[in-house]
């Protein structure tokens, strides 16, 4: 809450709403606006003579010329003269009144003890289990997924090392097998048989006439 006390009173106001409770801090602020108030009190009372002397010239103006021209300072004059007086009120309630800003607040309840339940109960054992299966999942995803790059770089290079394997086996077979068809000797050549006559065998020896 905000209070506004006389400034003659304020301490005296402050020391009773201190007596009121446990008082947790307190801030005062004092300002001095003297010089202010003096400079803003002096500027009132020429503005306010400089309005009465436009004003006295407006009375003795014939011309419409010269009374449009007066008008318009007098109403810029007026205007100036109402912001220093709203400055001046408002010193002079700064100066005789003091703002107290009051905090009040009630003590914070103690908080009661909860009471402790160790025995067990099926949502807790099951919330547990849950828990603890989740986990394991996540951690074996986990495993897998540190471990795949190295099976599959692993994988990659057993491949290929049976791929060179069979295919300087093979190379090694065909080139054992062109020397020795090479070295192989030609097989021996039979008597040579003579020629068959016309509807004879050659295999019959000739008969010959006595």
């Amino acid at each position: 809450m905000t209070l506004r006390v006389p400034s003659e009173r304020f301490d005296a106001v402050l020391g009773a709403l201190e007596g009121s409770g446990r008082l947790l801090s307190r801030k005062v602020e004092a300002q001095d606006v003297t010089e202010k108030v003096a400079d803003v009190d002096s500027r009132v009372r020429s503005q306010q003579a400089s309005v009465a002397r436009v004003r006295e010239m407006m009375e003795r103006a014939t011309a419409l010329g010269d009374v449009v021209m007066l008008e318009g300072e007098l109403g810029k004059r007026q205007s100036d003269l109402e912001s220093l007086l709203a400055q001046q009120t408002a010193l002079k309630d700064r100066t005789s009144l003091g703002t107290i800003t009051v905090e009040v607040s009630e003590p914070q309840a103690a908080a009661e003890p909860a009471e402790d339940d160790d025995r067990p109960s099926v949502w807790g054992a099951l919330r547990t289990g849950w828990e603890a299966l989740t986990n394991v999942v996540a951690y074996a995803v986990v495993a897998v997924a540190l471990v795949l790059p190295f099976a599959v770089a692993a994988a990659v290079g057993v491949l290929g090392f049976r791929f060179l394997r069979r295919r300087r086996r093979g190379g090694g077979a065909a080139a054992a097998a062109v020397p020795a068809a090479a070295e192989a000797p030609a097989a021996p050549a039979g008597p040579a048989v003579p020629p068959a006559r016309d509807g004879g065998d050659p295999t019959e020896s000739p008969r010959l006439a006595d």
